[in-house]
């Protein structure tokens, strides 16, 4: 079976809606690079083919649309050939599987947010890292009851990225700063507040949807998209009673006060010092604490670099940075901890920001030779 399905769905008058579904439930859809490769391939066809009036993406199975990236593989590729100790020199991550990865995943996304027809991305279940760089790009992005969101990075060694850089920047008061170095969950409410999704619809009502879908006739001479909007906006308007409420708005003024800082160490301060009586509060705090604190560092710093950055200056700047994670030691330890040996207990190269010497962040923010 593929690990991706490609389908296409009959509407009136000879027009089709072109279907992607990620296909590995077992593995909660995570990305890996032929999958990329096929998801890049397909979308070119149907940019191309004027019957596909646009493209749905959905996650096969009822748990993710996509937990992220196989980060797995990427552990193996990067440990194949060198001592855990070892800090990879330039040529050797060039040349290495996780730099192709890297390489091909940021073109398909930012494919995805420049694709000239509307994309609807059905974001049910986890969305997690990688997963959700791929579905912020869509133009019509849904969430239901049942999505949970994270950028979950800095508890594996590595940072927020997949574009990232930029959507998290787009949120309000710091909270994508906040949200990228806890590795926060947050929900469709969330989601809706923050500009990560634009419709939330109840997750049992996706059948009717579909077929509601294919008895559009989408040769009339509307725009696609506001057909779209249209019709997502009444299915919304009838999930509002299975909905939850947002932890982000409901805690947004104390994030806020977390946040001031004008400098990572008074933020993580605030965020490691703080008592807090709530669950999700703490929750985020208990995950920060335990997150790598080079990631957190690398985290605050890239966020801050690409403040004024367009998307693809985003993408270009992540390939650079997540280059350099793949050639030290911290992101290979932070997934062998969590995903392979699963012995949760990170051997982080740091134990305080202070020890982190400033020629090693300048280091990973310069230009790996020959890219």
């Amino acid at each position: 079976m593929s690990e991706v399905i490609f389908s296409e769905l009959a509407c009136k008058h000879d027009r089709k809606i072109g279907v992607i579904e990620l296909n590995k439930p077992k593995a909660l859809n995570a990305l890996n690079l032929n999958m990329i490769t096929l998801l890049h391939e397909q979308l070119i066809l149907w940019a191309k083919n004027d019957k596909i009036s646009f493209i749905l993406i959905q996650g096969a199975g009822d748990k993710a649309f996509c937990a992220g990236g196989d980060v797995v593989s990427l552990y193996h590729a990067i440990n194949g050939s060198r001592d855990t100790t070892e800090v990879l020199d330039d040529d050797a991550i060039i040349n290495n599987p996780s730099g192709e990865f890297f390489t091909q995943e940021y073109t398909l996304d930012l494919y995805i947010h420049q694709y000239k027809k509307p994309i609807v991305a059905w974001g049910d279940g986890y969305v997690f890292g990688g997963g959700l760089g791929f579905f912020a790009g869509a133009s019509h992005r849904i969430t239901t009851e049942k999505t949970i969101m994270a950028m979950p990075e800095t508890a594996i060694g590595l940072y927020p990225d997949v574009g990232a850089s930029w959507f998290l920047n787009q949120m309000p008061n710091n909270l994508g700063l906040f949200l990228g170095i806890t590795g926060a969950f947050f929900n469709t409410a969330d989601a809706k507040y923050l500009g990560l999704s634009n419709f939330s619809i109840e997750s049992a009502k996706k059948q009717t949807l579909v077929d509601d879908l294919c008895e559009i006739d989408w040769t009339i001479q509307n725009d696609i998209s506001v057909q779209l909007n249209a019709i997502l906006k009444n299915f919304e308007s009838a999930s509002v009673d299975v909905m939850p409420v947002s932890k982000i708005q409901e805690h947004e003024s104390i994030i806020t006060s977390l946040m001031l800082g004008n400098t990572i160490d008074s933020i993580y301060s605030a965020i490691a010092d703080t008592n807090f009586e709530d669950k999700w509060l703490s929750t985020a705090q208990q995950k920060f604490c335990s997150a790598s604190v080079l990631s957190i560092l690398l985290t605050y710093k890239q966020l801050e670099l690409s403040k004024d950055f367009s998307i693809a200056e985003c993408f270009k700047a992540e390939k650079n940075l997540s280059y350099r994670c793949c050639q030290y030691t911290e992101f290979a330890e932070g997934v062998r901890a969590q995903l392979v040996d699963k012995d949760k207990t990170p051997k982080w190269a740091f134990d305080k920001l202070s020890d982190i010497e400033p020629d090693l962040i300048q280091w990973f923010f310069s230009k790996v030779n020959n890219t």
